[in-house]
């Protein structure tokens, strides 16, 4: 797998924590935070589709509720 090389400054605590918890479940540090970040990726997409679904939602119940009051404008 060829892939880019990305590089932040961890704090000690964090660093130290975060290698304890990879070992904890067998993965490399490098894995272990790959996987977080695509985990939390996914749950800020979730949150940003939900977000949209409920303004298309809210959209279409206005649309919705200015159609009811042509049910009965005379057409047939």
């Amino acid at each position: 797998m060829h892939g880019t090389t990305l590089s932040f400054r961890a704090g000690d605590d964090l660093a130290k924590q975060t290698r304890a918890l990879a070992n904890s479940v067998g993965l490399k540090s490098s894995d272990y935070i790959r996987q977080a970040v695509r985990e939390k990726n996914e749950h800020v997409m979730a949150q940003r589709i939900a977000t949209l679904s409920k303004e298309l939602s809210t959209e279409h119940l206005a649309f919705n509720e200015a159609l009811e009051g042509s049910l009965a404008d005379g057409l047939d």
